[in-house]
């Protein structure tokens, strides 16, 4: 793909390549910005071993990226929002012995420039899993690969217009909507992270640059959803996760002219399946998966052996896209079969007609009280409440019942739902061992991991009986600031700054800190010394609401 953005930087100079925040960069630009990358690269030592990038989104990381291609160098790519020790541990597992930023798109010094020369089986990209489910594992991209996956999506969904990118740099589905648009001449309007669940913000960013196609995870839909029409985008691709049925219903209204799509994939085997939805015929439960792309083969491994008709099972799929191993070896036996095809971990439904319709993850299957039940299910479930808006379900390890669940839910806009009108809900609808035992009802978004989906490690660390990791830090910060300190941002406070001795919170101030505690985490305080330390500081604050709180698992707070 290197040679095919040079060709266009030649051919059309001025044309925008990407729009980040009040800046339009032009393919001469990035062409420019991308070669001092790979002079800068030049310069390094070439000793086999990945570069290491730390790229947050932004136009000096993507041309970081493209100085990387030139330069014909493999390169690792995970999250910028990795904590420092992980990073750490994927750079050095990976054998990175030179991390570079975006700083180095900037470089000012002089390097040798080589001539490219495109190498089909050349390692370019390593991205890396979500890590959603484990420390994430490093997917190493070829040249090839990399070449026919961004062929086939320009070709698919037309990639020469306006392309919204929302990922960050790390996801796969950036291969769509940043490099296959660069590499066929597009322009890439990236999302700010920062403001990556400001649905006003977002909808202006895609009326003001009249985009026409949108890939995206479901939470950016559902922050859409009920907004005003936007007529320009002609292309709404959904994927990386599962849509609700309310939220996908409010799709063709809010892109009257666009085509609705559902593509399937995972990070090991880029996009193998997809579904065009009529918009006038949207199913009320789930989506099928749809059908393979070019030279996809896919296949459906039930207790038995592989499905030759209806029934449950794995799915497995071979794409001309795909790796050809985690870059650890020793994980491939558990997710590559001696004959290519690779076990997604997907439970998907085989129906009459040979139509595929996910289930679940293999990997969320738990035992409750000796019943095996599917987490995804209980969600989904949630997710049909008008009042939800957004729902995770985790299975919490039990000394007595092996796991009990737990359910996270962000309440609706002016949403009174409680925890008894919610329980009756699920009671019409599941089984007994499948209602969760302890929910949790909260106004703000749920916590997500670096490619947008619901963090369910933090939450069950969160949620385990005797976990001290329960962290109220980012919400207490918020209520203080804006009671007592509106003219300052949540990140200007630290957690440890003292909020008594700074004047930020006098007599009466405590007392409306106090109430607010009580009422927001439903603690009981009337029979408690409460000490004025207690309330010193956001990380003092935390700490006595963990030592009040009644461990989770233990009776489940009604109306939250």
């Amino acid at each position: 793909m290197a040679d095919k953005f040079v060709n266009i930087a030649h051919e059309q100079p001025d044309t925008p390549a990407l729009v980040w925040r009040d800046r339009t960069v032009s393919y001469r630009e990035l062409y420019l910005s991308a070669r001092q990358a790979q002079a800068r690269i030049a310069c390094l030592p070439d000793d086999g071993t990945p570069l290491g990038l730390r790229a947050p989104k932004s136009p000096e990381s993507v041309a970081l990226v493209l100085g990387c291609l030139l330069a014909q160098r493999r390169f690792l790519l995970p999250s910028a929002t990795l904590a420092e020790q992980t990073l750490a541990e994927l750079f050095t597992a990976s054998g990175c012995t030179t991390v570079l930023s975006e700083l180095d798109a900037q470089w000012p010094g002089q390097g040798g420039v080589n001539t490219f020369t495109p190498d089909p089986a050349r390692v370019t990209f390593m991205l890396t899993t979500s890590g959603s489910t484990g420390r994430p594992k490093v997917v190493p991209l070829t040249e090839g690969a990399v070449d026919r996956f961004t062929d086939w999506a320009a070709a698919h969904f037309g990639l020469t217009g306006v392309v919204l990118n929302y990922s960050p740099l790390n996801f796969d589905l950036c291969l769509l909507d940043i490099w296959a648009t660069l590499k066929h001449g597009g322009t890439v309007v990236l999302a700010d992270p920062a403001r990556g669940t400001d649905a006003a913000h977002l909808a202006d960013l895609l009326r003001d640059n009249e985009v026409e196609v949108v890939q995206a995870v479901p939470m950016l839909f559902e922050l859409l959803a009920g907004g005003p029409p936007l007529p320009h985008v002609r292309q709404v691709i959904i994927t990386g996760d599962t849509i609700a049925a309310r939220t996908l219903a409010r799709l063709p209204a809010l892109f009257p002219n666009a085509r609705i799509h559902n593509l399937y994939g995972c990070t090991e085997t880029n996009d193998s399946l997809v579904h065009e939805l009529d918009p006038a015929r949207l199913p009320a439960g789930q989506i099928p998966l749809g059908t393979p792309l070019p030279d996809v083969e896919f296949r459906v491994i039930a207790e038995g052996g592989p499905l030759h008709g209806p029934g449950t099972g794995e799915l497995e799929v071979r794409t001309p896209f795909q790796t050809t191993g985690y870059l650890d070896p020793a994980l491939d036996a558990d997710r590559f079969t001696a004959d290519g095809f690779y076990r997604t971990g997907d439970l998907v439904r085989v129906g009459a007609g040979g139509e595929l319709t996910l289930l679940g993850r293999n990997d969320f299957q738990v035992k409750v009280r000796g019943v095996r039940t599917n987490v995804q299910e209980v969600e989904r479930v949630l997710q049909e409440h008008p009042e939800i808006a957004e729902a995770a379900v985790v299975a919490v390890p039990d000394p007595l019942a092996g796991h009990l669940l737990h359910a996270e839910l962000r309440r609706a806009p002016s949403s009174r739902l409680n925890t008894l009108v919610l329980r009756q809900f699920c009671a019409e609808r599941l089984a007994a061992t499948s209602i969760p035992s302890t929910i949790r009802i909260t106004a703000e978004p749920l916590p997500r991991t670096s490619t947008g989906k619901p963090d369910r490690q933090l939450l069950v660390r969160r949620n385990t009986k005797g976990n001290k990791d329960m962290d109220h830090t980012r919400e207490i910060t918020k209520f203080i600031v804006e009671e007592f300190v509106p003219d300052i941002s949540t990140e200007d406070l630290a957690a440890d700054y003292d909020l008594l001795a700074g004047g930020v919170i006098d007599s009466l101030g405590l007392l409306k800190v106090i109430a607010w505690l009580e009422d927001r985490f439903e603690l009981a305080v009337d029979d408690i010394d409460l000490e004025p330390d207690s309330f010193r500081t956001i990380a003092a604050i935390n700490a006595f609401v963990n030592q009040v709180q009644q461990p989770a698992g233990a009776q489940p707070a009604a109306g939250r």
